[in-house]
């Protein structure tokens, strides 16, 4: 970390009192470095130091908040590959990735410096002659989030960068497996000129306790999560006390459907891109496979020869492909529900065993049937199971079948399939005859109970902002 080893963020990494947490590398359990939590009296007076702090944030114009977050950006490029490398050992994940992350979630700085300039009102033709109407858009306040592990930088500058731009004050609490990057990039947004109690980062030992204080607390006014749908539906309960503004990005089961008339190449790269990259460990990653009878025993083919080809090994080493997972409970989730799988008739058609230490083969099952539970649960982890469909009429329905609806995956050439079936699957984004669809240009967000709200594109900078109406009157 030759760039950012200044002194602020040394100190975190060597502080290893009584309270404070140790960062593991699930590569091999060394300890990475040391973070100080803070108590919940010490939590209280960042939000006040972020309330006293927006007040003054949004005062400044949209093109100097927006001069900021583009320094920001420029930091974290410099920075990149330092910031990887710390990713990649606190996460887990191969340093190619981390690499492809921080650029990533960089990107949405550079979007939202852009957007921020453009939170358009609108004028209203009037009622009555003497009146006229318009809206502006303001900034919602004092915002807070919880973010998850397995994008430590990406899901925080996905939040805070449309927070920042659009007049918001922001706390973050990181997943307590992966604070250093997000202390780290924090750390740079306050290189690059952010105010200090404008951007901030509180770690607790309990992150139900943080969760309590966000959801509870009268001052903060949004509260972003990304995370599993059960937190999910236990803050959005907490925040109803407040009425309280929430985005939720939560769990998947994301359907990979490969039609007869589908590149078989073609999807076989695809899934391999969506269901491997950082070891399955992706909320929109291909949870379940769909392949048709005419062309599964090809694609089943194929799809074994590629995920025998993958390396596994330290993200830090050349040529590694899969990291470990994150922890040890991880670990033994994912290989219960493989075994679980077996005992409900699927077959291991590759992989299917643990490897020392916190990591799992890449693993195939075949013989999956719809009706098996396991289908119905998120994965999170290197494992893909595989149906056999005859139908289109049958697929839907298949497909739909699940509480969740984030992503969805298919490949098809025929123009009049495409549009019939992109229409019918019930979730919020869709990626067609491509495995990988986020992008800091597009919105990211879910339907049913993979939660509500969108992150990127333009919607993002509305998740921010409030729309005020204006009413003049006595215009003669």
């Amino acid at each position: 970390m030759d760039k950012i080893n200044n002194k602020s963020l040394l100190s975190i990494l060597c502080e290893h009192g009584d309270d404070a947490l140790a960062i593991d590398n699930p590569a091999d359990g060394s300890v990475v470095g040391y973070i100080p939590v803070q108590s919940e009296s010490e939590i209280d007076e960042c939000i006040e130091k972020s309330r006293l702090a927006q007040k003054s944030w949004q005062k400044r114009t949209a093109k100097e908040r927006s001069s900021l977050l583009y320094r920001w950006y420029e930091l974290v490029m410099e920075n990149q590959a330092d910031l990887a490398r710390l990713m990649t050992l606190e996460q887990g994940k191969p340093l190619p990735e981390s690499v492809g992350e921080v650029a990533y979630g960089a990107s949405f700085i550079q979007w939202f410096a852009e957007e921020g300039k453009r939170a358009y009102g609108m004028t209203i033709p009037g009622h009555t002659e003497d009146k006229r109407l318009m809206t502006i858009k303001q900034p919602v306040g004092v915002t807070a989030a919880i973010t998850p592990w397995n994008f430590p930088i990406a899901m925080i500058t996905r939040k805070a960068a449309p927070a920042l731009a659009a007049g918001c004050s922001f706390i973050v609490k990181p997943a307590n497996q992966t604070p250093l990057s997000a202390y780290a990039v924090v750390e740079l947004a306050r290189q690059a000129g952010i105010p200090e109690d404008v951007l901030q980062v509180v770690v607790h030992q309990s992150p139900e306790t943080v969760g309590d204080l966000f959801t509870h607390h009268p001052t903060i006014r949004k509260l972003s999560f990304t995370g599993s749908t059960r937190v999910g539906r236990h803050l959005i309960a907490q925040s109803a006390e407040t009425i309280k503004n929430t985005s939720m990005e939560l769990g998947g089961n994301a359907p990979f459907i490969v039609f007869d008339d589908a590149d078989i190449d073609q999807a076989v790269q695809g899934a391999m891109a969506s269901k491997f990259r950082n070891a399955g460990q992706t909320c929109v990653c291909a949870n379940r496979f769909y392949v048709h009878d005419e062309i599964y025993d090809q694609f089943v083919s194929q799809f074994i020869e590629a995920v025998k080809g993958l390396k596994v090994g330290n993200g830090l080493e050349a040529g590694v492909q899969i990291g470990p997972v994150i922890d040890s409970l991880a670990k033994e989730r994912i290989l219960e529900k493989v075994n679980l799988a077996v005992e409900q008739g699927a077959t291991v058609a590759t992989g299917g065993k643990a490897l020392n230490g916190c990591f799992v083969e890449p693993t195939v099952l075949t013989g999956v049937q719809q009706s098996m539970s396991f289908i119905q649960e998120e994965l999170f982890g290197p494992v893909a199971p595989i149906v056999r469909f005859n139908t289109d009429e049958e697929l839907i329905q298949q497909a739909n079948d699940t509480i969740y609806g984030l992503a969805a995956y298919f490949y098809s050439r025929d123009i009049t399939r495409i549009w019939k079936i992109a229409e019918s699957l019930e979730y919020g984004m869709v990626g067609i005859n491509e495995g990988i669809i986020s992008t800091e240009l597009a919105p990211f967000g879910g339907v049913k109970q993979s939660g509500f709200g969108r992150e990127g594109g333009q919607e993002g900078l509305e998740e921010y902002l409030e729309t005020k109406y204006l009413c003049f009157g006595g215009i003669h």
